[in-house]
């Protein structure tokens, strides 16, 4: 048996069930037959009639629900928003009780009317009717010991002298049909969807679609809004491959040997390239081609690494495996801040900056892990970590160290403790952290790139494709919002991949030896630059139009 459904009346000649659900009355002489049979086509038109009074069209709304026979919401829903928008508090409260029937979680109700009245006291308040707020305030709210802290904070705004404070106080937009809307709003979160829809719907679901389309999208790199608004919905959304960097633009050959790395500065306005040759080199990419800015010169054992300082005006530049030494460079003025070196034996690698940018990390191979003022001056050491990266997170609290354990462990110099976050089988030859500081992007011997969660502590994602047997290669994240990963490789080759795919989305081809070092520029997302054995670096671009598939790049 099936249980009868409770309806009431429409004015209009509809039948409306208690879940909100519209029949059309048949006429006995015409004997019209309901339109809408199936839910799922119920709830499209129900989503198309929100949207239709949202933009204004009312006769058509009429239209619509007249030849459906469905109908919008529960017509106490429709009574219920009728009375919050005017208003009408006692009105409003006493439909609250009709449609207690059709909430699942009756303590919902009690939240529901707690909302009520405390609009309807802001509102007298406003209007400076104080005795009936307080009233209110005594008689409505408090007994329905709901948010009790709330309640205490109300009581404290009798005292306000002024609608500003009031306002400010109160965190509060003041009464009129913004305010109510938004009250009418969070009413609407309580209510099942049958019996009232969700604000704005259809739009919501439209952009879901579009935010997965983009998703999908194995090229979608730009950091313009995307949204209803940025594309058409008449099909499918697909960004060309042309946009993407995938085409070699420059090729800088200014170094002598191998070009071990390179970055760009914070601003993206700068490319820093250190080689074999000892030198490094600023280039000036503001204006898309490299202009070059300066040489510095002195590195007696190669440049194998390099830092901007937060605020691009310090370079940090350190040497391969053998070197015992740094330098801090003013790139504005090209002039040494400091050279440090403690011992002829020790190993300076890599290094991190501080975010405050007046200290900084380093360490190596051969166990020195330091924390350093600008003049180069220890100011906290780490015995025994034999360093083979560092990236600095949580405001400069906790440095992040890959070590010759297969290990990224976390430091806090403050606390002087340290915990493991990654363990990998094989050796870890470098890494990088995303600019949220989630997820760390982790070049492996033999392996070659794995994505981690450094929150959950949990392997991502392994990225097919790149090459990594013995030499240290650098990888990045980039493009729009760091959808993007990037690597070179042992086959010459550098390989792009979408964050949330395992298969690269280009390889681009070029460089005649082992590229061992990607940069993205952190400004524009179509711009990357590559290093390689070869003594060249790269800069790749979108593709040029009259070019097919790109100089150089691999369609994947």
């Amino acid at each position: 048996m099936h249980k009868s459904k409770r309806t009431s009346s429409g004015s209009d000649g509809e039948t409306s069930t208690s879940n909100g659900e519209c029949i059309a009355n048949g006429d006995s002489k015409s004997h019209l037959k309901r339109k809408i049979v199936h839910r799922s086509d119920e709830d499209v038109v129900r989503l198309i009639v929100q949207h239709l009074q949202g933009l204004g069209l009312n006769k058509s709304v009429d239209v619509l629900m007249q030849e459906s026979g469905c109908r919008l919401e529960h017509p106490s829903a429709a009574k219920f928003r009728e009375s919050v928008m005017a208003g009408d508090w006692e009105r409003a409260d006493a439909i609250l009780k009709e449609l207690r029937p059709l909430v699942e979680n009756k303590e919902d109700i009690s939240k529901m009317r707690f909302c009520l009245m405390e609009q309807k006291f802001l509102e007298f308040l406003e209007e400076d009717r104080r005795i009936e707020a307080l009233q209110c305030l005594r008689t409505e709210l408090t007994p329905l010991k709901c948010n009790r802290e709330r309640v205490h904070q109300l009581s404290g705004l009798i005292m306000c002298t002024n609608e500003e404070e009031l306002y400010k106080r109160a965190e509060w937009n003041g009464k009129g049909s913004l305010s109510r809307q938004k009250l009418m709003d969070r009413l609407q979160s309580f209510l099942p969807a049958s019996v009232m829809l969700p604000p704005h719907r259809l739009r919501t679901l439209l952009n879901q679609a579009v935010e997965l389309q983009k998703e999908k999208c194995p090229y979608h790199n730009t950091k313009l809004e995307v949204g209803i608004h940025s594309f058409s919905l008449l099909s499918d959304h697909l960004c060309s491959r042309n946009d993407f960097p995938c085409e070699t633009k420059y090729t800088l050959t200014e170094h002598c040997d191998e070009v071990w790395f390179l970055r760009f500065s914070h601003s993206g306005s700068k490319l820093a390239t250190g080689a074999k040759d000892g030198t490094v080199i600023i280039w000036d990419v503001s204006h898309g081609e490299p202009t070059h800015l300066r040489t510095i010169e002195g590195h007696s054992y190669g440049v194998g690494n390099l830092a901007w300082s937060p605020d691009d005006t310090y370079l940090i530049a350190c040497g391969p495996e053998d070197c015992s030494e740094l330098w801090i460079w003013n790139i504005e003025t090209g002039e040494l801040k400091c050279r440090m070196t403690q011992a002829a034996d020790d190993s300076l690698t890599c290094c991190a900056w501080n975010p405050d940018g007046k200290r900084f990390y380093t360490g190596g191979k051969r166990g020195q892990f330091y924390q350093c003022d600008l003049d180069g001056n220890v100011l906290e050491s780490w015995e025994g970590v034999r360093v083979m990266g560092l990236h600095c997170l949580n405001g400069g609290k906790v440095v992040l160290a890959a070590d010759t354990h297969n290990r990224v462990r976390a430091y806090n110099f403050e606390e002087s403790n340290d915990y493991d976050l990654i363990k990998e089988d094989h050796p870890i030859m470098s890494f990088s952290v995303s600019d949220d500081g989630r997820h760390a992007l982790i070049n492996v011997a033999q392996q070659g790139l794995h994505l981690w969660d450094i929150r959950d502590r949990v392997l991502v994602r392994k990225y097919q494709g790149v090459r990594q047997a013995k030499f240290t290669i650098y990888s990045c994240f980039g493009g729009a919002n760091q959808d993007f990963l990037a690597s070179g490789s042992e086959d010459n080759k550098v390989y792009i991949w979408h964050s949330k795919r395992e298969k690269p989305v280009a390889v681009l081809s070029g460089h005649t030896r082992t590229v061992n070092c990607v940069s993205w520029n952190p400004k524009d997302p179509t711009m990357i630059a590559s290093s390689s054995d070869d003594g060249t670096v790269r800069i790749w671009g979108p593709v040029t139009r009259h070019s097919k598939t790109g100089c150089g790049s691999t369609a994947v």
